[in-house]
């Protein structure tokens, strides 16, 4: 993917280089030891709880931080500059159906992160947190994907899962991810998975729309950029991920769509580059 010279967006976070660190002794034993005193101590003891509060707030705050290697920053630097794509297109999309878009921020974060949706960790993947409106990536995924579920890697791999999880982005600010999950009160278990692939599959629509305006914008394509893309798709379709897994598939609990589903709606919005062809919802019932 050409993407070096082009703007790279304000909003992102790089917490790759921060990690939290406590002292020795957890807030949870502290707690205990505080317990304890105040059921069996004197009147001396009462001069110790301040001071051992203080060390429980303490060890909250502290931090260690890393210096980023050179590929990590320019990794970084693609990530910014494929974000500020995403926010260029989309803001061209909505003028042009009378709407305004929000920007989204972007998180980028090593092992685990504290966000407005709860802790997560690596092993979530990429994902987007409507409560405040972030999304989320720990790049070393795209290694994970590659290495264990045998898609091809580069960097339009990337672009393809942050313009998905900024596609998720989009479906908050028009209200179709509320919509979808009151769809799914009352619903078996079986029926709100549905409505889950057709959002997902939605979302893979809106990178590959995504992918259609910003090549007519910036030629960004490469050979084999496309393939890229596609190949992402593939490796984390429901049916690829449970077959490699668990040895089977059980398609009731599909939440993502197959690999198929997943290709198809990427190279249809690709293809298109028309946001009125991306109802998954009519097309899946």
């Amino acid at each position: 993917m050409k993407w070096i010279g082009r703007r790279q967006s304000d909003n992102m976070e790089d917490r790759r280089g921060i990690s939290g660190g406590k002292v020795a002794i957890g807030g949870g034993v502290i707690g205990i030891i505080i317990l304890l005193i105040n059921l069996f101590g004197g009147q001396n003891v009462q001069q110790l709880t301040p001071i051992l509060e203080q060390l429980q707030q303490g060890q909250q705050t502290e931090q260690i931080t890393q210096e980023l290697s050179p590929e990590d920053k320019e990794m970084g630097e693609f990530a910014a500059t494929v974000l500020a794509d995403t926010e260029d297109v989309w803001k061209k999309i909505f003028e042009e159906n009378g709407l305004n878009y929000e920007e989204p921020k972007m998180v980028l974060f090593r092992n685990n992160v504290e966000t407005a949706c709860g802790s997560a960790t690596s092993a979530s993947g990429p994902f987007y947190c409507p409560s405040d409106k972030k999304v989320y990536l720990d790049l070393a995924f795209f290694e994970e994907l590659k290495s264990r579920f045998g898609a091809k890697g580069g960097d339009f791999a990337i672009a393809y899962v942050i313009a998905h999880e900024v596609g998720h982005h989009v479906q908050n600010l028009l209200g179709t991810s509320t919509n979808m999950r009151k769809l799914q009160q009352g619903k078996s278990e079986a029926d709100a998975n549905k409505l889950s692939v057709a959002l997902e599959l939605q979302a893979d629509f809106f990178a590959g729309l995504w992918t259609h305006y910003d090549q007519n914008r910036n030629q960004m394509l490469e050979p084999g950029d496309i393939e890229e893309a596609l190949s992402a798709a593939n490796a984390v379709g429901d049916d690829a991920i449970q077959s490699k897994m668990q040895g089977h598939v059980v398609p009731d609990s599909f939440t993502h769509g197959t690999s198929e589903q997943r290709m198809y709606w990427f190279n249809r919005g690709f293809k298109s580059g028309d946001i009125k062809q991306g109802d998954t919802f009519a097309e899946l019932n």
